[in-house]
């Protein structure tokens, strides 16, 4: 085929799929001009996720009639001059790209009115053609309406994720943006309906309250260090807070959003043996760097940067980040008593659960006849060994409890050798079979709770959590809206007696990174693996003997003992031979 130039229409919106990749990337260059603009009130509106309307308004600087035009041209912008303005960027928008590549793929309308002007003006844009500039009436500032969003791109429109998804992308860049900016009033719709509303008083705990519940506000340790030229402040959470992946932890560099994976080691390099593995932080930090210390235009989003002393950055970061964490959570020492011969209370603990529940009528009993149950479990153990002919079970065969260590593992003698139980990971599957069972047999038993407990979630996890209402609902959980993206728990099923019903809730609206192929095509059981895991018991977390022995007995009445729903092993098993080959009874290993 022969070379040719591209027709503009086609080149603008190749050049828009760099710059507008989905809703949110509409949302966040509209938010960052009115940033630039300085506004002090910032109201989004959003309607089907953005897909058929997203319109941001301010009060700023506006833009004049007779620039109007030009400001939805492309590679038009106020914010440079020279190429040498490139390493001294102050302003988040820079590229003079958005507007031209929002418009190319929309309908776009600009009203517009500067403080000089005793009228505003309009354009309109649709498909990358703009039409005439009108004069109306119009307050100081900006309306940028885009609506119809990838109408003429429907491959493009094709593969937007679902609305809850996109919804939520928005959301997380708007309550990230109303942290970095607390001076500035956020106001963000779905309809008619306000999702989120920030006082624009500079109070960023106030914030983190109205984002995440009083209690995680409360939590939050703050952030402040100044070092040659750097300047770190935000806030970081307790070791006891976190969460199940990297999504809440969040980096602004001289006001911009960045995800610069440098920043993100800098800071988990702080947590460094503070946190289990698989756990992550919820964090909000702001660093200030001289504008010819780091280049932001590295990639068309600039959402990546690079710094010119990397190192100098991730040292600051990371000792900025651990000094918060020592100071107000220091590092707790292993008693030598622990190693010692001190006696061992008989005393019951409270562990979370209440272990006392009565079994379904299909299960072994914890006590009462007990020693029924055990023969039942040794008849069949053995009936899975003669049909095997080795000593290998599908399920796990008699256990005689030896006891706990490191307050996370229950070892077992086992007819077969000794079996290492991972305590949280037993009880995630005990919980979930029970739940199940209760669930087929559409008999799961309902306990109001003493006094309501009010959860407050950030805006996308609440549209998330809204949606699985009903599902909650089935499963004897008794929840409804209180508010705007607040929730009250009134019921638990009786299965999760003495659970946290914040930590149930926020279960459900989570991203695991937790392998859950097994139960992929089951949502209802893949949602309430979730919940088991976040009610089982921890590692970590000591127990009696009682309960010891009743977590034995109910793994040992499970279906699949072997593994937990999502998937990871309950127990690891040594055998007799095994044993005797490492201590030399059997020759060399």
């Amino acid at each position: 085929m022969p070379i040719r130039l591209l027709s503009s229409e086609v080149s603008s919106q190749i050049a828009a799929g760099e710059v507008v990749e989905r809703p949110a990337s509409v949302v966040k260059e509209l938010t960052e001009n009115a940033l630039d603009a300085g506004a002090r009130n910032i109201s989004i509106s959003i309607v089907d996720a953005g897909r058929t309307l997203i319109e941001v308004a301010d009060d700023g600087l506006g833009i004049a009639a007779d620039e109007l035009e030009l400001a939805a041209a492309r590679h038009a912008t106020s914010k440079l001059v020279q190429s040498g303005d490139l390493f001294h960027i102050s302003t988040l928008g820079f590229r003079g790209e958005a507007l031209a590549s929002i418009g190319s793929v929309s309908q776009m309308t600009i009203t517009s009115r500067v403080k000089s002007a005793r009228e505003g003006a309009r354009l309109k844009v649709e498909g990358g053609v703009s039409g005439r500039v009108e004069k109306v009436g119009a307050p100081v500032g900006t309306v940028l309406r885009v609506e119809n969003l990838f109408y003429n791109v429907p491959a493009r429109l094709k593969f937007l994720k679902t609305d809850v998804t996109e919804r939520r992308a928005i959301d997380s860049l708007i309550t990230r943006y109303a942290l970095a900016y607390p001076n500035v009033r956020f106001k963000v719709t779905d309809g008619k309906q306000a999702t989120l509303q920030t006082a624009g008083d500079g109070d960023r705990r106030a914030i983190l309250a109205a984002l995440y519940g009083v209690e995680v506000g409360k939590q939050m340790l703050e952030v402040m260090a100044q070092e040659e030229g750097l300047g770190l402040t935000g806030f970081v959470s307790p070791t006891s807070l976190t969460r199940s992946n990297r999504k809440e932890i969040t980096f602004f560099v001289n006001g911009r959003w960045v995800q610069e994976f440098s920043l993100t080691a800098a800071l988990l390099q702080a947590y460094h043996t503070l946190l289990m593995v698989g756990r992550y932080p919820l964090t909000a930090l702001f660093l200030e760097i001289a504008p010819e210390e780091v280049d932001v235009n590295v990639h068309p989003t600039k959402a990546e940067v690079r710094f010119r002393s990397q190192d100098k950055v991730f040292s600051f970061v990371q000792r900025s980040a651990r000094k918060a964490l020592l100071a107000y959570t220091p590092v707790s020492s292993v008693s030598p008593q622990l190693w010692g011969s001190r006696p061992v209370s008989n005393e019951r603990r409270e562990v979370g659960i209440d272990w006392s529940i009565a079994h379904d009528n299909d299960e072994i009993p914890v006590s009462g006849n007990q020693s029924q149950g055990r023969e039942e479990t040794a008849a069949q153990s053995t009936d899975r060994r003669s049909e095997s002919g080795s000593p290998s079970f599908a399920g796990v065969p008699l256990l005689r409890l030896i006891g706990q260590i490191g307050s996370t593992y229950i070892v077992a003698e086992g007819p077969d050798g000794l079996y290492l139980i991972d305590q949280h990971a037993a009880h995630e599957r005990v919980l979930f079979e029970k739940l199940m069972a209760q669930h087929d047999r559409k008999s799961i038993p309902s306990q109001a709770l003493l006094a309501p407990e009010v959860v407050t979630l950030p805006p996308g996890s609440a549209k998330i959590l809204t949606s699985q209402l009903p599902f909650l609902n089935h499963f004897g959980f008794e929840v409804e809206e209180f508010g705007t993206n607040t929730f009250q728990v009134r019921a638990m099923p009786v299965l999760f007696a003495g659970g946290d019903p914040s930590s149930a809730l926020r279960a459900l609206v989570e991203d695991f990174e937790e392998d859950e192929t097994p139960l992929q095509a089951e949502v209802e059981a893949k949602l309430a693996a979730r919940v088991c895991k976040r009610l089982a018991v921890k590692g970590g977390q000591t127990l009696t003997s009682e309960e010891q022995h009743a977590l034995l007995n109910d793994l040992e009445a499970c279906q699949s003992p072997r593994t937990c729903p999502h998937g990871r092993p309950t127990m690891i098993h040594l055998s007799v031979d095994m044993l005797e080959r490492q201590f030399g009874r059997k020759g060399a290993r």
